[in-house]
């Protein structure tokens, strides 16, 4: 299952895990990453916390917690070449994983075409 959230944010659900990303529209207004900051395995964060950093040749710009949860991994590629990001930012320009505190709060955020509406 996939949902959005408002500060352009993606989730897969599988579970209580859930993978996350920023959407192709952050990216597109985000323009060439050049650095990216991952959170450590084993934190833990609230809904709303910064987890992660990008920094672009625009600006720099934080990466929320979806929802509550543990981050369970994290994806060493995009670290390592964040252009991963620009070109895929919905498959291999993941961030990482998260196991989720309740699975259920994910019912609350936005499915495609609410977010398709949002950004529309």
């Amino acid at each position: 299952m996939l949902k959005f959230t408002e500060d352009h944010e993606w989730l897969r659900l599988d579970g209580d895990i859930a993978t996350v990303g920023i959407t192709t529209h952050a990216s597109i207004q985000l323009g060439d990453l050049v650095f990216v900051e991952l959170p450590d395995v084993g934190a833990s964060f609230a809904k709303g916390d910064d987890v992660a950093v990008v920094e672009s040749v625009k600006a720099a710009s934080e990466i929320y917690a979806p929802l509550d949860g543990e981050i369970t991994v994290v994806n060493p590629a995009i670290a390592d070449d964040p252009s991963v990001v620009n070109n895929d930012p919905m498959d291999a320009g993941w961030f990482f994983k998260m196991k989720l505190k309740d699975p259920s709060a994910a019912d609350v955020l936005m499915d495609e075409d609410a977010y398709k509406a949002l950004v529309g």
